[in-house]
């Protein structure tokens, strides 16, 4: 991290503590360099988030130098029940799941069960011989062969040629969601979701495109039958109990529902907030029989800092290892080649959708901080979900935060995130 000199610190102790004087001390006994005064804008931020109504409850945890500097929620995780949003409140973390899955991946990749650039088809036959789109918007019929083998490494970084229905197309939009291919959504068995990715074209080679997918879900199959776990089990007992994660998983049991947030959408003609999933009706109330490995976890705030202060301790936490930090430094390097990055997903350009971001396997990862609209350093990474959560960990400040709110669309609806990343970033003063 880097550091000022003593009489520039001691300059800004002086001015500090003019107009509040214990700030400084306490910041300083804290240990994280993080000012408390500064820290307050993020709360006041949120404050009027929830006040103007763009969201119902808001809660945001950040960590620096292996110490608590921030946390704070604001509003109801039921504004029907007047139920206060807490500190173990649960979230649908949507593609926040995405990291997690990816770590889960570079377990078996570290222990040789599989390799980054192994053909996926010796566990995943379904998607041996595949077809390939002409275009994106060719029909299904107007297809070609494979150039290659998919690899667990396109799948890893979303180059597969796989599609969401909502990043998909022409005719393999309506068939991606024909399929019941639903992401989070999806139901039926994991053979049944491989069989049915099996019968689709995919909508590029693998290996030309970066495009947002169901990669994740299909790494999720992948590891089952490679690990010979289900995987939910393998989650559990090489991620989630390892790093005391006890409220992750991809369902929540009765006796904890009534602390799982409601989730809500927006009425796209009125911008009023619906609800989307509720507790007494959601569909994380049971077991399901697929589990998304690309947006089906739930976790509270403190199990995903846990996970996040994982990545941002090189694979270690409190003394036990989930990885090694090769293949933490590995996961958050740049991983798409030029041609990867000119892609057109969700109506965007490569050039504008990254904006000084690229990706490594499984989270973005920041290669131009001039270029990206928060304070972030050069290698700060991770993602966010569907309903506007978000975590970033940026090792240059020894710094992990974590953003948990349930409202499905909000990242992309409002500045909510870059806000998070900016308001936390400022506050540092050591």
């Amino acid at each position: 991290m880097p550091r000022i000199s003593f009489a520039i610190h001691l300059a800004l102790v002086l001015v500090v503590a003019g107009s509040t004087p214990s700030l400084a001390g306490s910041d300083q006994d804290a240990g994280h360099g993080m000012s408390s005064a500064r820290l307050g804008r993020l709360t006041a931020a949120m404050e009027r988030a929830v006040a103007s109504g763009g969201v119902p409850a808001v809660s945001t945890l950040v960590f620096r130098n292996g110490v608590e500097a921030h946390f704070d929620a604001q509003g109801q995780q039921d504004p029907t029940t007047g139920v206060a949003l807490a500190r173990d409140t649960i979230f649908r973390i949507y593609s926040m799941s995405k990291p997690i899955t990816s770590v889960a991946t570079m377990i078996l990749v570290e222990e040789g069960v599989i390799g980054l650039h192994a053909p996926v088809s010796k566990w995943l036959p379904e998607l041996a011989d595949v077809k390939v789109l002409k275009t994106p918007t060719s029909p299904l019929t107007d297809v070609e062969p494979l150039a290659r083998p998919i690899t667990v490494r396109d799948l890893l970084t979303h180059t597969a040629g796989l599609a969401y229905s909502f990043t998909a197309q022409g005719p393999l939009r309506q068939a991606i969601s024909d399929a019941g291919l639903d992401g989070s959504s999806t139901e039926g068995t994991p053979d049944e979701f491989m069989a049915a990715m099996g019968a689709l074209p995919l909508r590029h080679q693998p290996g030309t495109r970066w495009h947002y997918s169901l990669a994740d879900d299909v790494l999720g199959v992948l590891i089952e039958r490679a690990s010979g776990m289900s995987f939910p089990d393998f989650l559990r007992t090489r991620i989630f109990e390892p790093l005391r994660m006890e409220d992750t998983g991809f369902w929540v049991p009765t006796d904890k529902l009534d602390r799982l947030s409601v989730n809500y959408a927006r009425n796209p003609k009125t911008g009023e907030l619906v609800v989307f999933d509720h507790p007494a009706k959601s569909v994380y109330a049971k077991e399901r029989t697929f589990a998304s490995g690309g947006g089906g976890l739930v976790s509270t705030i403190d199990d995903y800092m846990r996970f996040a202060r994982m990545m941002l301790n090189n694979g270690e936490l409190d003394g036990v290892r989930i990885v090694s930090r090769k293949t933490i430094e590995r996961m958050t390097t740049d991983s798409l080649s030029p041609e990867e990055k000119t892609f057109a997903a969700l109506g965007r350009t490569g050039e504008v959708a990254f904006r000084g971001n690229s990706y490594g396997l499984g989270v973005r990862v920041v290669t131009e901080p001039g270029m990206v609209g928060t304070l972030d350093s050069y290698g700060t990474h991770g993602w966010g979900g569907a309903a506007g959560t978000w975590y970033f960990v940026d090792p240059e400040e020894d710094l992990a935060a974590v953003l948990m709110v349930q409202v499905m669309g909000l990242g992309q609806e409002t500045s909510i995130r870059a806000d998070f990343d900016t308001l936390v970033h400022q506050a540092i003063i050591d």
